[in-house]
């Protein structure tokens, strides 16, 4: 098969590689479109020592089973892997389990390719005629999901009487403040630096949104989901929370600084790590993209797996104005 390879920092071929093959009760998986995540982008960076190269990465994928259980369904893949037994997976925390695998990291390869191979449970089976590349979209907006549901239960207050602000529009963060909405949030900032992606996430929802390196933004609100996940970003959350307000941390930009600990003792304000999203959370939210609870999703942007690597370049360098660029085998 073709796929999309890493073989050092920032350096991507197109090779051909041996098939995956089928083992219990997994399904084999042409995959149909494939988005380009930050994890991807770190990396394609050199910075994640989990995703050695030579790798294919990419796990935001969506695709037709042509062989297992469900042969002949366009499905949408849940690419964390869970041993399903343990006390977590038992509670329905799967993505803490300590058994967890992930496409994109070894020992599974990724998705940047014409087949991948995962569990029947891994995946969700799309709706006749739903386009398979917004069905890819799941993944990212899970994780946008799964913070908004665990900060909404510590909030004092309804997301409906809540002012929020997210901090990055990018994917991710585009899908937390679509998720908020669809649950109709008070008010809903995003932080975005990049001024084309700004003026196009704008345009997709009741967003109020600005440039964090030239304006202020808004005063301070109730809850705050950074969904980039470096010093600054975190330094702003804490800058931006209201006293008892709630920060949700999704993204994995750097590994510290930026915690104010005694802000957020003295004025009781609620930090919470927020990784991915379990397997309900993850069907939920496929469920909300197949309804059309989530808007359009009409602000990807489609590219040739062969265009990959000029692809990771335009986001580094920021000519990428959409949120998401969805790669197609």
């Amino acid at each position: 098969m073709k796929a999309l390879v890493y073989t050092g920092p920032e350096a991507l071929v197109v090779q051909d590689m041996p098939d995956p093959v089928v083992s219990g009760d997994e399904c084999l998986i042409e995959i149909r479109h494939v988005g380009i995540c930050g994890s991807d982008m770190h990396a394609w960076a050199g910075h994640d020592d989990r995703r050695p190269a030579p790798l294919i990465l990419g796990h935001e994928a969506a695709g037709l089973v042509i062989e297992g259980p469900m042969q002949g369904q366009h499905v949408t893949i849940n690419p964390l892997v869970s041993c399903g037994n343990c006390e977590v997976c038992q509670s329905g925390r799967e993505n803490l389990c300590a058994q967890r695998e992930i496409i994109s990291m070894p020992p599974r390869q990724g998705a940047f390719a014409e087949f991948v191979t995962m569990p029947a449970g891994n995946l969700v089976a799309i709706p006749d005629g739903f386009p398979t590349w917004k069905a890819a979209l799941a993944e990212p907006i899970a994780c946008g999901w799964h913070a908004v549901r665990l900060g909404s239960r510590i909030l004092d207050r309804p997301v409906s009487q809540a002012s929020c602000l997210v901090l990055g529009g990018g994917a991710i963060g585009l899908g937390a403040a679509l998720v908020l909405a669809a649950k109709d949030a008070a008010e809903i900032w995003i932080a975005e630096t990049n001024p084309a992606r700004r003026q196009l996430i704008a345009q997709r929802g009741p967003f109020k949104t600005y440039d964090p390196t030239k304006e202020s933004g808004p005063d301070q609100v109730d809850l705050v989901i950074d969904g980039v996940g470096f010093e600054a970003t975190r330094s702003t959350a804490f800058a931006k929370v209201k006293p008892g307000g709630v920060i949700a941390h999704i993204g994995l930009g750097s590994a510290s600084g930026g915690v104010d600990v005694r802000r957020a003792t003295l004025q009781e304000i609620s930090f919470i790590g927020t990784y991915t999203y379990s397997q309900q959370d993850f069907r939920d939210t496929a469920q909300a993209i197949f309804d059309g609870h989530l808007g359009a999703l009409d602000w990807p942007e489609l590219r040739p797996l062969s265009e990959g690597p000029d692809a990771f370049r335009d986001i580094k360098t920021g000519q990428a104005a959409a949120p998401k660029i969805i790669l197609v085998p």
